[in-house]
């Protein structure tokens, strides 16, 4: 199996991982997390977003956070703007990249950003004339792309008409997203190697939720296709406000124990990544879906002498 050398993770757990949170986390403790993150080795974050403080009360300080972190080069701190308010608001911040959504479908755009398709992608020419001559990164990304809890699966010329319209407005990557965990490794495949064929000079990155318990397996299928951005949520916590059933995104220390065994680097400090996962674990106040950071890596041995045995 060919896969790539090396690969980059995206960690969204400050941003998509909290968003459903309903007990707001303080600003200096998503920023502890933040920097701890980047001492890990982590170099990409989506770190917060710019939306209503109504909508997402979680957050309402993302100028905060993005002040309050330590930068270091190499470190891009990214933070979602769905509208030209809230881009002008990450431009105010200095943001280093700003990531432009919408939905692959009607209903889940409606439910998400309250527009039509046709609206939103209005809104990214208007954004792209915003952002013009500003050295921010652009990312867009496309919510519901592998399948919609509304509508069911999304025609793929759907998906490569929006793809189409961020690479025409001059972004630079577009994430996939399976926002409810409707993908499959076919349906991975299938997509990435149309949307390649269609733009080659595009970044793609691939957005997996656990839902359907084969966050990872669609991974292998985005290393095979060539793939090597990932976007994943420390601890595996997350799930989407607007969409029945969904679940938190694939893990990190996950994703990257997974990378480690394959002989994909990361640069990720896999134990002092669960050391952090383990911490917002006890912020959070409950228990998440990450598997590593109870298990450990898997030369993780324990004492012979002091295990339970067989009785009798």
């Amino acid at each position: 199996m060919s896969l790539p050398d090396r690969v980059e993770i995206v960690e969204v757990g400050m941003r998509d991982g909290l968003q459903i949170e309903s007990e707001f986390v303080p600003t200096d403790t998503k920023i502890q997390i933040l920097n701890q993150l980047i001492d890990a080795g982590v170099r990409h974050f989506e770190a917060t977003s710019f939306v209503s403080p109504r909508a997402v009360p979680q957050m309402r300080d993302a100028q905060e956070v993005l002040a309050g972190v330590r930068k270091r080069p190499g470190v891009v701190l990214g933070a979602l703007a769905p509208n030209a308010k809230g881009v002008e608001r990450a431009l105010q911040s200095q943001a280093d990249e700003i990531v432009v959504f919408l939905s692959a479908t009607e209903s889940h755009n409606t439910k998400n950003l309250n527009r039509p398709v046709e609206l939103s992608l209005r809104d990214i020419e208007d954004i792209a004339q915003l952002v013009q001559g500003h050295p921010i990164r652009r990312k867009g990304a496309i919510a519901v792309a592998f399948g919609c809890p509304f509508e069911g699966d999304v025609d793929l010329g759907r998906i490569r008409t929006i793809f189409d319209h961020f690479a025409r407005q001059g972004f630079d990557a577009v994430t996939l997203g399976d926002t409810t965990g409707m993908a499959t490794p076919k349906l991975v495949r299938n997509t990435v190697e149309a949307l390649r064929a269609d733009h080659p000079e595009i970044k793609i990155s691939l957005h997996f939720h656990n839902t359907r318990g084969i966050g990872l397996v669609n991974v292998m299928e985005g290393l095979r296709a060539g793939v090597t951005s990932y976007e994943s949520s420390l601890a595996g916590l997350g799930g989407c406000p607007f969409a029945p059933g969904a679940t938190g995104n694939i893990c990190t220390e996950d994703l990257v124990y997974l990378l480690d065994e394959m002989g994909v680097d990361s640069g990720i400090d896999l134990r002092a990544l669960i050391k952090v996962a383990q911490r917002l674990e006890g912020i959070i106040g409950r228990g998440l879906p990450g598997q590593l950071m109870k298990a450990g890596p898997r030369l993780n041995l324990h004492n012979y002498d002091v295990a339970a045995g067989a009785v009798g």
